[in-house]
């Protein structure tokens, strides 16, 4: 296949150039602001030297990798011998129209566009498009160079080969797709993610807990399972007859739960001066910057962990 164009080199466009430089693949970078791929380059080489103090660049070395990184002057080169195109613009839908149509004049017959949207259904933007079978969303948990999962979501017109082209294009890269077979509302990430939220807004709420004893619960308790296996592995393990045992045993838990929960809290209401009270005593707004720091070296080490028992222990 040809090269990757990134379209948009923001804070998800140049993370989906480290990830896919590293996986071995030629990126080039562009954006209508004219500066902005060489702001991206910048960040990019800075964070390279920490990847691969933690043989997170395949064996390969930062500067092998950086060098896999070109900068285009207008969208026309920077696609003109694309094999994968990621779209990286505003979550706006008339921007990604409006994107996606030049996209989709300019780009190679065979070159597929992806868009890194987290909610905009792809027939949304791709409809009417004379190259619309090769569009979809391939969205990524950010940042995709630390977080392997990636979902790909097909409009209902995407065709089968592109979805599997764009499969493999993955995993190629180091990368665990999410294939759906038909766009949702949400994808799968932002539903699973939505669903805990809208419970943990429920607990404080309704005085249950504050938001540190939610954080906790989640940080000390079912995320150190859920860094490694998902919750259908989980209740699989955690009953002596599997996943259907589990079933049998523990739906009767839940069946209350639903039903009590069956209401929407609103996250703009009074429950919101609860958590930011809890979350600004715990984390002055000026810190922020200064923690999403410490967020990202806490998911190096992570992965450098992962990657490592994986290799003692298997998958």
């Amino acid at each position: 296949m040809g090269n990757i164009a990134i379209i948009g080199c923001g804070l998800v466009g140049r993370a989906w150039a480290i990830s896919y430089a590293k996986g071995g693949l030629d990126v080039v970078l562009w954006d209508r602001e004219p500066e902005a791929p060489k702001v991206a380059l910048d960040y990019i080489s800075d964070i390279l030297g920490e990847l691969e103090d933690n043989d997170l660049l395949n064996g390969a070395d930062s500067a092998a990798v950086l060098a896999r990184i070109t900068i285009a002057d207008t969208m026309a080169e920077a696609v003109k011998n694309a094999g994968h195109i990621q779209e990286n613009t505003p979550e706006d839908l008339e921007i990604k129209k409006a994107v996606f149509a030049e996209l989709d004049a300019l780009a190679p017959s065979e070159c597929v566009i992806a868009s890194s949207t987290s909610a905009i259904l792809p027939s949304k933007f791709s409809e009417g498009l004379e190259g619309a079978h090769r569009c979809l969303v391939m969205h990524p948990i950010n940042p995709p160079y630390l977080i392997p999962a990636v979902e790909i979501v097909p409009a209902p017109w995407t065709s089968d080969e592109v979805v599997e082209k764009s499969r493999q294009l993955l995993v190629s890269a180091g990368h665990a797709p999410i294939v759906m077979k038909n766009e949702l509302e949400g994808f799968v990430m932002n539903r699973l993610q939505g669903a805990l939220l809208e419970e943990a807004f429920r607990l404080v709420e309704k005085g249950y807990a504050t938001a540190e004893d939610v954080d906790v619960g989640i940080r000390e308790g079912l995320a150190l399972r859920w860094s490694f296996m998902g919750p259908f592995e989980t209740i699989d393990l955690n009953a002596p007859g599997g996943v259907r045992d589990y079933a049998e045993r523990y739906q009767q838990i839940y069946v209350p739960i639903f039903e009590q929960s069956n209401w929407r809290s609103d996250w703009s209401g009074p429950v919101m001066d609860k958590i930011e009270k809890d979350r600004r005593e715990r984390l002055p707004e000026d810190k922020l910057g200064e923690r999403a720091v410490w967020r990202d070296k806490n998911l190096i080490a992570l992965m450098a962990h992962k990657n490592k028992t994986k290799k003692e222990l298997g998958s």
